[in-house]
């Protein structure tokens, strides 16, 4: 891991510069005073989305979902749990499929919910599906 990290702020957006070492110290933006990471999910859209991915030196697990799906809503709470264990590891997203379909299309998303992991702004891998807490918690390991 490097020394300093680029991390974009929950609540404002603004991309902050962070000693590695003090990720679990609960930073707070440069920019607008509050927790970077006071919101374990953060929902983007269209309009925010390129942004956030590009400007985050973490790895960003994204959850692609949408409200009529049924597996969607049965993974919803997992990811919320999970992404509780790994705030200062990995960024949580979640994208509204029905809300966001320019990003749904920009990265072929056929099926949801599908879980994609960025990491400075390019895909790393993907997975279509929901899955059960103790092998979301194992896939996210590996980040």
């Amino acid at each position: 891991m490097t020394d300093s990290l680029f991390i974009t702020c929950s609540q404002c957006g603004a991309k902050n510069r962070l000693p590695a070492s003090k990720l679990s110290d609960a930073p707070n933006c440069g920019k607008c005073k509050q927790s970077i990471f006071s919101h374990s999910v953060i929902e983007l859209d269209d309009s925010n989305f390129q942004r956030f991915i590009q400007n985050n030196d973490m790895p960003i697990v994204v959850d692609f979902w949408a409200s009529w799906c049924g597996p969607c809503q049965h993974f919803a709470p997992v990811f919320q749990q999970t992404s509780t264990l790994f705030l200062d590891k990995v960024r949580f997203v979640k994208v509204n499929t029905e809300q966001a379909q320019q990003t749904a299309a920009m990265y072929g998303i056929r099926s949801i919910p599908s879980l994609l992991v960025f990491k400075n702004g390019k895909e790393l891998t993907r997975q279509a599906g929901a899955m059960d807490q103790s092998n979301f918690t194992r896939w996210l390991s590996q980040f």
